[in-house]
Formats: structure tokens, C-alpha cells, sequence
């Protein structure tokens, strides 16, 4: 069985107030082109469809649009999807009874009372069936009904016991989509800019792969780089495009993954994915980066440091006369790295979390406790979330 995994579309998405449609639109039409010519079984979208969790009417069109073209490829595959972080389930979930009818599946919340267990579709081909379990984006909070008697401690304990529920043939095929933070071992995966204002405070929202039951295939959203999680088998795919300054060096694409038998492990490849403008950085004195222009790169998202010892006249108006879309403008010379290191030595901003034990010590005249520095951590946690930080 072949499929295709996505996530992170993030439609809607804007960049330093740039609209990404255009760019968005090449890739998806990319991928529909791709499910053309390779015509997998099925295609997986793990998470974050849209960025905000109130798309805008363009947004919809674009993905309802993208779904359309999807549907109307011949043999028509599968599309399972599930919720990320920036997805509104009730959003998601809207018209889902219809677009199952066209095999569409739609996962948006966990499940939320103890008759409820995870979305499974059942797909067969030549050796048997593959069984798909699909877990969108959750939080603790989202499963105390499932555990009424003993309520899972944190993001990893609560998504061990809703696997634990479930009824997993281990002589059949398994494929888990999930949307989370997962590491391996000691061994964090690589971030970016892009997704790291959602990524906790303290790795509380870390999971641990190894709680994870042995599936054949763990296909995960959440983290734009496409990267391995401990194994072969357990990957995020990346966005389909470069949504911060810090992608530049990502090779954005398709993740494809062939089973075969039971026992046999999956083969996996990338199709490049590529949009109508690249996001990268430029770097030198003014006269370098306004020589290194082209017709080629000059529309791109560019992000500049200038190197020059002496201020240029007019720096920003050369620029942008030259590229279009001038995402931010540093400066690094002599005069502001002894800037920097001046507010450095004369500024230190505590985080919540140092301000706090530097209260409890003066108060109490004592250290925290680790107990009560992850109370804390919780506490805090929960205040940014409840604040939309």
C-alpha cells in the first residue's frame, strides 16, 4: 500500500504580513499533479490544515479546492486528516458526514467518553488489511472522562493510556497519524522559528516515542522539518513550504511511504515540493547584496544583515528597489555587537518560571523543591495557554 504523508499546511498563513495564496496554491496543486502520476491508496494529512483556528473564506476555498481536485483523481484515493494544534475541531469537522461519503475521514477531537475510542480506518490491499488510527492534536484535559479514577499526569501519560485503550492487532498492519511533540531518548528533534512559540515551556508537552505501541507506521505533524524520531518509521514530514526565515535550508516534499507485508519494513522517499517564491537570507555590505540581485531570486522572501561599518544612505528604499519583499533588516557590525553585549551586561530579563524561585527563596529562605518548580511550571503553562501565547 502506498501513501502519501502531509501535515502542516497552514493555509492562510501569512509572512511578515505577506499573503503566502500564490505560493500555497503551486504546492497543492503540486501534490494533486503527484497523486496523479504515482496514485497512492491514500493520503495522509497529519494536523494543522489551516493556521488559524478561524480561517478566513479564502482559506477554506483553497483547501476545499484542493480536497475537490483530490477527489476527482481516478482510482480515487483515501484522504484521511487529522487536527493540529491551530485547527478549531468544529471548523474542521464541518461537513465531514458528506465528504466520508467521498472517502474523506475526518478526526478532530480525541475521544472524549469511555464508549469512544480513536477513529480507525480499515484499507486492504494484496496482503491484507492496514488499519489506520487516527489521533488529532490533544491535551491532558481533553481525555479526564476517559479515566475517571486515575487521571494521566501530563501530555506523555495521557496519550500512553488512550493507545492503551485501544484494541491494536499486532499480527495486522498499523499506522498511527498523531499531531504532538515526540522525542527519542535524550535526543530532541530539530525546531524551527515557526513552531516554536507553540512548543511548551519546560517540555511539558514532550512524549517520549517509546510509549508508543509497535506500529508499523507512526506518520506525525506538529514539527516543520522533515525528520526521523528515534526510527525509521516513526517521521515527521514537514510543511510543504517555508513558513520562517529559519526553513531556509529545508528541502520541503513529499513524504511517500510503500508497505509491503506484514514484517517488512516501509520504504520511504521524498518528491520535492517547491512554491513560486523561496524564503532565504542575504548577507554582506549593501553594495554585495544589491549586486547579488537577479531576475531570478529579486522576488523572494529575503531576509538581510548588513555588514557595513558605516551606516549606507537610505538602506531600506535601495533595498526595497530592489526585492520585492523585504522580510526583516539587521545590522551586524562592531558598533552594534558592543551595543548587544552593553544591554546585556546592564539587562536581565528574568522568565516567569526564575522570577518566581527568586520570590519563593526570598520569601520562604529556601530552594524549591523539584515538586514544586514542575507545579509551577504547570501553573505557567496554563496561564500562557489560557492567554493565547
Amino acid at each position: 500500500m502506498k501513501f502519501f504523508h502531509l501535515s502542516d499546511l497552514h493555509i492562510g498563513k501569512q509572512l511578515n504580513g505577506y499573503s503566502l495564496k500564490e505560493n500555497q496554491e503551486a504546492v497543492l496543486n503540486q501534490i494533486v499533479n503527484y497523486a496523479v502520476t504515482e496514485k497512492p491508496d491514500v493520503i495522509l494529512i497529519c494536523g494543522d490544515i489551516y493556521d488559524k483556528t478561524a480561517p478566513s473564506a479564502e482559506a477554506y476555498t483553497l483547501f476545499g479546492g484542493f480536497l475537490n481536485a483530490l477527489s476527482m483523481i481516478r482510482p480515487q484515493p483515501s484522504v484521511l486528516i487529522i487536527a493540529g494544534n491551530h485547527d478549531s475541531p468544529e471548523r474542521l469537522s464541518y461537513a465531514g458526514s458528506f465528504l466520508e461519503k467521498h472517502s474523506i475521514h475526518l478526526s478532530v477531537m480525541p475521544p472524549q467518553n469511555q464508549n469512544e475510542y480513536l477513529k480507525k480506518v480499515v484499507l486492504s490491499d494484496q496482503y491484507g488489511p492496514v488499519n489506520f488510527y487516527l489521533m488529532p492534536f490533544l491535551k491532558p484535559g481533553y481525555v479526564r472522562n476517559l479515566f475517571p479514577d486515575s487521571q494521566p499526569e501530563g501530555y506523555e501519560n495521557a496519550i500512553k493510556e488512550v493507545l492503551t485503550r485501544e484494541a491494536i492487532d499486532t499480527r495486522e498492519r498499523n499506522v498511527l497519524l498523531s499531531h504532538q511533540f515526540y522525542t527519542g531518548g535524550s535526543t530532541d528533534p530539530e525546531t524551527c522559528e515557526s513552531e516554536q512559540a507553540v512548543i511548551m515551556a519546560g517540555g511539558l508537552d514532550r512524549v517520549n516515542v517509546s510509549v508508543l505501541p509497535p506500529f508499523d507506521y507512526v506518520a506525525l505533524g506538529h514539527l516543520h522539518g522533515p525528520q526521523k524520531v528515534s526510527t525509521d518509521w516513526i517521521r515527521y514530514c514537514g510543511t510543504p513550504f517555508k513558513y520562517s526565515i529559519s526553513e531556509e535550508h529545508h528541502r520541503k516534499g513529499i513524504t511517500v511511504i510503500e508497505m509491503g507485508a506484514k514484517g517488512e519494513l516501509p520504504a520511504c522517499e521524498v518528491l520535492p515540493l517547491g512554491g513560486i517564491q523561496d524564503v532565504r537570507r542575504e548577507r554582506g555590505t549593501l553594495k554585495e547584496v544589491l549586486s547579488r540581485a537577479d531576475d531570478k531570486n529579486r522576488h523572494d522572501f529575503v531576509s538581510v544583515t548588513l555588514t557595513d561599518e558605516d551606516e549606507p544612505y537610505r538602506i531600506r528604499e535601495q533595498l526595497k528597489e530592489v526585492y520585492d519583499y523585504l522580510l526583516e533588516l539587521k545590522v551586524d557590525n562592531v558598533r552594534t555587537r558592543e551595543k548587544m553585549m552593553e544591554e546585556e551586561e546592564r539587562v536581565s530579563v528574568l522568565n516567569p518560571l526564575e522570577a518566581f524561585q527568586q520570590f519563593y527563596k526570598a520569601v520562604s529562605g529556601e530552594e524549591m523543591t523539584k515538586e514544586a518548580y514542575e507545579a509551577m511550571e504547570k501553573i505557567v503553562q496554563e496561564a500562557k495557554e489560557e492567554e493565547g501565547l
